[in-house]
């Protein structure tokens, strides 16, 4: 009986330089708001992810493109040295790299402008040609801020080779093909699954549970909504499981959807069943809240286990 010798995660997705402002409040349309601390900062959903993923610990490849420019060459120095693989990022002539317009307010909320830049060349050809690197992973891990075809020519060949896919459907939006439900775990947060479903999550429990049910009617076979707050709620077309939400001094919630998707690949990648892997998860969404950017907000595998304590 021959063994598995695939391991880690390859994430497929956007790579993008985030420009963040610190504001008392985020300012309403027309209004122009005084902001105070300013900062550059490596981000993208795909890149976050990757990021997270490397600092727990699991090898991790990126899958993406940025511009031949400035931003491009910081984004991939950065992302090698968060130990994340990069022989797979393609520097793209003639556009800009991705950024990401940021305002983060007192309480740690924010507004966030993308403008995709190369992110929005990374086509399905590009996926046929890294197939080896996708063929090798364990889990793939996806967003919707690449173009929708791309990532389902990664559904298909990861389908193909038996790799587990897990697609954060943000941004989320209206009109999505069918084959998109098509990954093996749909993690979307509430307000995206709610655009999905058009049923509002709402307080309780019971709400969540049938949207959840709703888009795995749909084609998923694992849903797993990140309910902020309130944990985390998964459910395998069987059962349901939750996992509470932690109580942290929130200052940045940027990129803690990433963490948290980030971390599920990881337990998925490690075997872990779906009640622990969603309770791994959402302890590294708490932490990434604590800390402001994205991918400098990734926690490591210690903090992640102090969080959840024996």
């Amino acid at each position: 009986m021959g063994t598995d010798s695939r391991s880690g995660v390859v994430v497929v997705g956007s790579i993008n330089m985030d420009l963040v402002v610190k504001t008392d409040r985020i300012p309403r349309p027309g209004e122009t708001v005084l902001g105070g601390e300013f900062a550059t900062i490596p981000g993208g959903k795909g890149a976050n992810q990757a990021v997270a993923v490397a600092r727990l610990g699991e090898a991790s490849t990126m899958i993406g493109r940025v511009g031949d420019d400035l931003f491009g060459r910081q984004l991939i120095a950065g992302l090698a040295e968060a130990n994340v693989a990069v022989d797979h990022v393609s520097a793209t002539n003639g556009v800009s790299s991705g950024v990401a317009l940021i305002v983060v307010d007192n309480q740690g909320e924010n507004a966030i402008c993308v403008a995709p830049g190369a992110n929005q060349r990374l086509m399905p050809e590009d996926i046929d040609a890294n197939e080896d690197a996708l063929a090798s992973a364990k889990v793939c891990l996806m967003q919707l801020e690449i173009p929708i075809p791309t990532v389902l020519r990664t559904i298909a060949l990861c389908r193909r080779h038996g790799v587990m896919t897990i697609l954060d459907v943000a941004p989320a939006r209206p009109g999505l093909p069918d084959e998109i439900f098509q990954a093996d775990i749909l993690s979307p947060n509430a307000s995206e699954a709610e655009m999905l479903t058009g049923e509002s999550t709402g307080v309780h429990a019971r709400e969540a549970k049938a949207v959840a049910a709703a888009l795995a009617a749909a084609g998923a076979r694992c849903v797993v909504l990140k309910l902020g707050a309130a944990g985390a709620l998964a459910f395998d077309g069987d059962r349901f499981y939750h996992a509470p939400g932690h109580k942290v001094a929130v200052v940045d919630t940027t990129a803690a959807g990433d963490a948290f998707t980030g971390a599920l690949a990881v337990a998925c990648a490690r075997g872990e069943p779906l009640a622990q892997a969603i309770r791994y998860a959402n302890a590294a969404g708490a932490l990434a809240c604590t800390r402001l950017g994205a991918q400098r907000s990734m926690p490591n595998a210690a903090e992640v286990n102090n969080l959840l304590g024996p």
